[in-house]
């Protein structure tokens, strides 16, 4: 009953802080017609580590490579980011865990560099993450809220920090296709959907940073190792002019693993636990 006071609390939360938001953005300069860039391909290289120190508690160590095409690069070409994400994770229970870190971002300038620009600056993020899973049937199904502070920077020396706020929601599903149940040998197919807000002094008229189509195909290989492949469209407004919106075309590779260093006594099941 706890648990679900707090899922219905979280997801009260999300929907106000939407709504307020598209007040907060409301602009009497808007323009008239949405304009669309032409999308842009991409390949991102993705490590989920998901690592078991106790019972509970879990170290999540997270890093992406991130390739974009550029006019000298078709595809994906040229490094764009490179992400470093840790966190703590807490298991309250089978169905719900939260997480709460930071993460380090490099940006790669991909335009041409001029005199008084750098080719790469560093982006800060603090996050804090509420993941809920539901099993129906075959299925697993997951609802993510996960919320970021981020300092972002210009690629021009003078270029000063900016501040802001994204509010994530993402429902995921893993259906088990060679097998009735997600484990060992399993392949599965997982259709997901995420989008992205933000909110800050910045954000005039650009409330939706991002919406996020994505279906991957995966294998579990082990408790321990799985990889996974697939294909993402995104699209969302540019920050400087909410009437522009971007469009992106990615193709994901992943890779999970999940070390355990509880000690061998600790990795026992219990005996007569519940009674």
């Amino acid at each position: 009953m706890r648990c679900q006071r707090c899922k219905q609390s979280l997801f009260l939360l999300l929907i106000w802080l939407m709504v307020a938001q598209s007040g907060w953005s409301q602009n009497t300069d808007r323009p008239t017609q949405a304009k669309f860039k032409e999308p842009l391909t991409l390949m991102w290289v993705n490590t989920y580590g998901n690592m078991r120190l106790t019972d509970r508690l879990f170290w999540v160590a997270q890093t992406h490579f991130r390739f974009q095409q550029t006019d000298n690069t078709p595809f994906a070409g040229q490094v764009a980011q490179v992400y470093n994400r840790h966190a703590l994770s807490y298991l309250f229970s089978k169905r719900f865990i939260t997480s709460f870190g930071g993460v380090l971002r490099v940006n790669f300038n991909t335009d041409e560099i001029y005199e008084d620009e750098r080719r790469t600056v560093p982006e800060w993020r603090i996050w804090h993450e509420y993941q809920f899973s539901l099993p129906l049937s075959r299925v697993m199904i997951y609802h993510r809220i996960r919320i970021e502070h981020r300092w972002t920077q210009g690629f021009e020396n003078s270029s000063d920090y900016i501040f802001r706020n994204r509010w994530r929601y993402m429902l995921s599903m893993k259906i088990p296709i060679n097998k009735p149940k997600l484990g060992p040998h399993a392949f599965y197919i997982a259709p997901e959907s995420e989008i992205i807000m933000q909110s800050g002094k910045s954000v005039v008229d650009s409330p939706l940073e991002d919406l996020r189509l994505h279906t991957s195909f995966g294998y579990i290989i082990n408790p321990r190792l799985t990889v996974a492949t697939g294909l993402m469209y995104s699209i969302g407004q540019e920050l400087t002019d909410g009437a522009l919106y971007k469009q992106k075309f990615t193709w994901r590779l992943h890779v999970y693993f999940s070390p355990d260093f509880r000690k061998i006594k600790n990795k026992l099941p219990d005996i007569h636990r519940d009674e």
